[in-house]
């Protein structure tokens, strides 16, 4: 049985509540490794009440609205915590390239060419519709023109910590480093009462900013409580030729900076030494661990293994659809379970509770807003993923925490709530002005498509 509607308990002293949702399986990620089975989230004001057994739950509480689920796991809403959302725009524009090939060939000359708030809020748009779609309700950005990102996220109705874009050469966003965070500190500035948006500082990488630059962004940290966003030790290239620079490996040249911290979300990661495990354990660093990305330019694999036996927090990203090329956190969940496992040679490494809990409370805590969101618990916001289990290809289900890490894939998610808020019904779109948003995307799709094709063409 699956359905919903109003529904009020027979007798007794109950509470008012708007929405209460009854499912085979809840996961709530606190506390971990626990799994409730034939239980129901209470919901009122956007705000989880409580998590209990379903009878108990209707002798409690009035739901203006009963969801019955009773095929179905429900995980707090995924979140991404690495991406460049606009660039979806170039999705498959420049594979099978290296990375700092497939930067200064092909990324970077096309956006040059076509950057713009219409490119960012048309590529945001695509972004997310698919993410949201694959069962993400928040997700950590990287990319120019952050208020058009907004703009997109505003219409789905989902969160984002917009990052603040920073770099030492100009773009069409800003002239200098200077520029990038006063006009990236204006745009915060703006957005800062909207409830579901959150920002970041986000230098792009060590080889792209400058001493004097992370200064200034560890002391704005600190003093307006963000969190900094950062590319690091993607590739031995850009490892020695910081040695050549610098005389010390990215890391090291970062602890001697100040920027070694719980702030930090370390992106990428894929080469780390034991001395550089070890000082991430000590600071507090997490680590954005993007799987696919990784693979796809030959990066390498990272020593998820070894960050998590030294208690370093790992959160998963998709990275941008230009490089992976999909925003599918699922995907990227279970390939980060099996690398762990082949690279390490231990079967038991990264367990399914544990890729769970950095799908979402390990990215909220990284993000500074797991009192928020990350988790279902009372008093957190009722963001929560629901994903179908009885399709013939899912069957039969042991553990439910092992099914969602390795046998389902994004096409079972079939219904997304972000602060109680029906997003995603059946596996369809259900706010309006987020249908609208898709309307307006999907007509602008074809123009941007041609004008990116003549800019590889013009490269070739």
């Amino acid at each position: 049985m699956s359905g919903c509607g109003e529904w009020r308990a027979s007798a007794g002293t109950v509470q008012d509540i708007d929405l209460l949702i009854e499912a085979r399986w809840i996961i709530p990620v606190e506390p971990y490794a626990t799994v409730l089975e034939d239980h129901a989230i209470a919901i009122d004001g956007g705000v989880i009440v409580a998590l209990l057994p379903q009878a108990l739950a209707r002798e409690r509480f009035a739901a203006r609205k009963l969801e019955v689920l009773d095929h179905h796991v429900l995980t707090p809403g995924l979140i991404n915590l690495h991406t460049h959302a606009a660039m979806t725009l170039l999705r498959g524009c420049g594979d099978d390239l290296p990375l700092m090939q497939w930067l200064t060939t092909r990324i970077w000359p096309i956006e040059n060419a076509l950057m713009g708030e219409e490119f960012v809020l048309a590529g945001s748009r695509l972004a997310c519709s698919e993410m949201l779609r694959g069962g993400v309700t928040c997700f950590s950005d990287m990319y120019f023109f952050p208020d058009a990102t907004a703009r997109a996220v505003q219409e789905y109705g989902m969160r984002a910590c917009l990052g603040i874009p920073v770099l030492e050469f100009p773009s069409a966003w800003a002239a200098d480093a200077n520029a990038y965070l006063t006009r990236g500190l204006a745009c915060r500035d703006r957005l800062l009462n909207e409830p579901r948006l959150s920002f970041s500082l986000a230098p792009h990488a060590p080889y792209t900013v400058a001493d004097a630059t992370f200064g200034r962004i560890t002391t704005l940290a600190e003093q307006l409580d963000l969190p900094i966003h950062l590319h690091l030790h993607e590739t031995e290239d850009e490892i020695r030729e910081d040695i050549e620079r610098h005389q010390v490996r990215p890391i090291a040249r970062l602890e001697r900076l100040g920027l070694l911290s719980p702030r930090l979300i370390a992106v990428h990661c894929v080469h780390l030494n034991a001395h550089e495990i070890e000082l991430f354990a000590r600071h507090g660093v997490t680590i954005a661990h993007c799987p696919s990305s990784n693979l796809k330019l030959a990066s390498g694999i990272a020593p998820i293994t070894e960050a998590l036996a030294a208690g370093i927090a790992i959160g998963i990203g998709t990275d941008g659809a230009a490089s992976n090329n999909r925003l599918d956190l699922l995907c990227e969940m279970r390939l980060a379970a099996l690398l762990a496992k082949g690279r390490s040679g231990d079967a038991t490494s990264y367990p399914a509770h544990k890729v769970i809990e950095s799908a979402t409370l390990s990215a909220a805590r990284a993000l500074l807003l797991d009192a928020h969101i990350g988790s279902l618990v009372a008093g957190k916001s009722a963001d929560i993923t629901a994903f179908d289990v009885s399709a013939h290809d899912l069957r039969p289900c042991f553990d439910v925490a092992s099914h969602l890490v390795f046998v389902i894939g994004r096409e079972a998610v079939s219904d997304v709530w972000i602060q109680g808020n029906s997003v995603v019904q059946k596996r369809q779109i259900v706010q309006d002005a987020a249908r609208q948003a898709e309307a307006e995307g999907a007509s602008a799709l074809s123009l941007w498509q041609n004008r990116v094709k003549i800019q590889i063409g013009s490269l070739s």
